[in-house]
């Protein structure tokens, strides 16, 4: 610990034949805000009591506690505290718990070696005053023996359409945080027909995977390519508990994925939804029948009122979600907040100027990073962008932006560089360690990914303080938030652009805190609490991993390479061009003939020879 330069760090050794009175001497001194023991033998992990304190001054946590890496000649797990009151273990001693020192009684908090009764004290502590970060802060050696492996639980991991794009990454990679929680991950695609999905409700081959797999739990999540209902959802909560992950509002609306300032969805969707056309679409009059439906599912009741079957969770990604959850979803509802996994040993900071040689780029001028699937999207706020862009280009000012781009010349900045769709996480890391500012100017997002990703590259955010993005986004830690107000953009983003030093800072804080959040371990917990809190079987034995979660911090021996084939293939020439043509007639919208013939000749291809 003393090799790892913390500056404002005093270091006390417990003396074994008068521990409790030099651990009661510490705890009667007022100097020290916080205190944190290590057992002999026990070593603290790299950048640890960073992120315990950085997590402790965020949340106002009064203890704070990480994942111990086990081992003995090899890596043998990891694994978190559990909860004294159910009967599960606290790390020895609660060796790598920062407690704040103020809430600690002497008498619980101490025995006569000075060091036991951390479980009482950590149980003692309200949760909403002790926080869990996920990663690891300890590593402990084994005296006895590999642990016994997690019992898990056998969950499908169920998507509309597959596992490409923003949430069908999101759902992949809450799928493997699982898998490495010791849990057996199914996973189940509804359709290959996102043509259909205006039509389609029922889904028997895709259905009978699931049922075959018999699972504890379905976890949903991204369903709308597929149908517009949320009538699957309901046929399998018959069967057995189904969580739904809230990546976007469709399940709350009758047809939208983001409301934005319509205030329908709270008091029942209808005919005058101001967007049909616009994804994911529907005929304007089926949209308050189709809203009444998802509510019928989201109640667990049939079209008569009558209970048919228990309700599907609903598990919000952000604080903002949570709130909306809690606003558009029927009475009762059970929601529950949850975190996003993230790779957070591919999405690292780099050596930025070896980065730049690799990819071309300029060495010396300050980068601006643009990323999203579709850049010029209509959620995704590109007029407040180009003007933004625009206001702060110019000598030494780059742009990168990473997605669909089919006009690049509308962005109106002279030194860009549009990489396209980029489908390997590796590649995208390096795109974004080589930038030096992250911007987005979407006001739709119910979390925001790119922010995240980002920021665990070292890089800093601006973005509107609004939506998810409020979570995703840690003014003044990770980045900036700025009123959704003209020219509030460009302000932050000149300001940050010419102070190298805030830049700097934001981007080693954005590191810290997003890695303590959102690795696959923080979302595996958070699930997992999820699990215990609705009584799931084989879910109170607390958290417990496979070695190979190691992998996704970056002091580990052997990281975890990032996944491919993330996003869609690039569109050919033609399609581009046709798809620009498409959107000087009608826009961004689809009009219901158009998707009718695209239905009828989809399934005109599938009925051929």
């Amino acid at each position: 610990m003393l090799r790892q330069g913390y500056p404002e760090l005093r270091h006390d050794v417990l003396d074994a034949t008068e521990s409790r009175a030099t651990a009661a001497r510490i705890l009667a001194d007022p100097d020290p805000d916080y205190l944190l023991w290590l057992r002999a033998g026990d070593l603290l992990a790299p950048g640890a009591l960073i992120a315990l304190a950085l997590e402790a001054a965020l949340a106002g946590a009064d203890a704070v506690a990480g994942l111990r890496v086990l081992f003995d000649d090899a890596v043998r797990g990891l694994d978190g505290p559990g909860d004294a009151e159910a009967g599960n273990d606290l790390p020895p001693a609660g060796s790598g718990i920062l407690w704040r020192r103020d809430v600690l009684e002497i008498r619980a908090a101490l025995a006569t070696d000075g060091l036991r009764g951390a479980a009482p004290a950590w149980s003692a502590i309200p949760e909403t005053r002790r926080s869990l970060i996920g990663r690891p802060v300890l590593l402990h050696r084994l005296d006895s023996g590999p642990p016994p492996a997690a019992t898990g639980l056998s969950i499908v991991s169920l998507t509309g359409t597959g596992t490409r794009g923003g949430a069908g990454v999101a759902q992949r990679r809450l799928a493997e945080a699982l898998t490495l929680a010791g849990h057996r991950i199914t996973e189940v695609t509804l359709s290959g027909r996102p043509e259909a999905a205006e039509w389609t409700d029922t889904f028997p081959q895709a259905e009978a995977e699931v049922a075959a797999a018999a699972p504890d739990l379905v976890l949903a999540g991204n369903l709308h390519g597929a149908t517009r209902s949320l009538d699957v959802v309901g046929r399998l909560a018959r069967r057995g508990p189904v969580g739904l992950v809230l990546h976007d509002l469709f399940p709350l609306t009758g047809r939208c994925a983001h409301p934005r300032d319509c205030g329908r969805a709270a008091i029942g969707c209808d005919a005058a939804c101001p967007g049909p056309d616009e994804y994911p679409q529907l005929a304007p009059g089926r949209i308050a029948g189709m809203h009444g439906r998802k509510r019928a599912v989201l109640a667990g009741t049939a079209a008569g009122g009558a209970i048919r079957s228990a309700a599907p969770w609903l598990l919000a990604n952000s604080d903002w979600t949570l709130a909306r959850a809690r606003e558009f979803a029927p009475p009762g509802s059970v929601i529950e907040p949850v975190r996003l996994a993230f790779p957070t040993a591919v999405f690292r900071p780099g050596d930025r100027a070896a980065l730049r040689g690799r990819l071309g780029l300029p060495p010396d001028d300050v980068l601006i990073l643009v990323s999203s699937v579709i850049v010029d999207g209509p959620d995704k706020g590109f007029a407040d962008l180009r003007t933004a862009l625009r206001a702060v280009s110019g000598p030494g000012v780059g742009v990168v932006a990473i997605g669909r781009l089919d006009d690049p010349t509308r962005l109106g900045v002279a030194n860009l560089f549009a990489p396209g769709l980029i489908a390997d996480e590796g590649v995208l890391a390096a795109w974004y360690g080589a930038c030096d500012v992250h911007v987005t100017a979407s006001r739709h997002e119910t979390l925001g990914q790119t922010p995240i990703e980002a920021g665990l590259c070292g890089v800093p955010t601006v973005a509107y303080r609004t939506s998810g993005l409020t979570s995703a986004v840690i003014d003044g830690v990770s980045g900036r938030l700025v009123p959704t107000r003209p020219g509030a953009l460009a302000e932050a983003l000149a300001a940050l652009v010419g102070d190298r030093e805030a830049r700097a800072r934001l981007g080693a804080f954005a590191r810290i805190a997003l890695e303590s959040r959102y690795s696959p371990a923080a979302s595996a917990l958070s699930l997992d609490a999820v699990f215990r809190r609705r009584g799931l079987p084989d879910a109170a034995t607390g958290p417990r991993f496979a070695p190979e979660m190691l992998g996704h911090f970056p002091f580990a021996a052997a990281p975890r390479v990032g996944a491919a084939d993330t996003v869609p293939a690039a569109s050919r020439p033609l399609v581009r061009r046709l798809r620009r043509a498409k959107q000087m007639v009608f826009g961004r919208r689809m009009p219901l003939l158009v998707r009718r013939c695209l239905y009828l000749a989809g399934t005109l291809r599938r009925s051929g020879p």
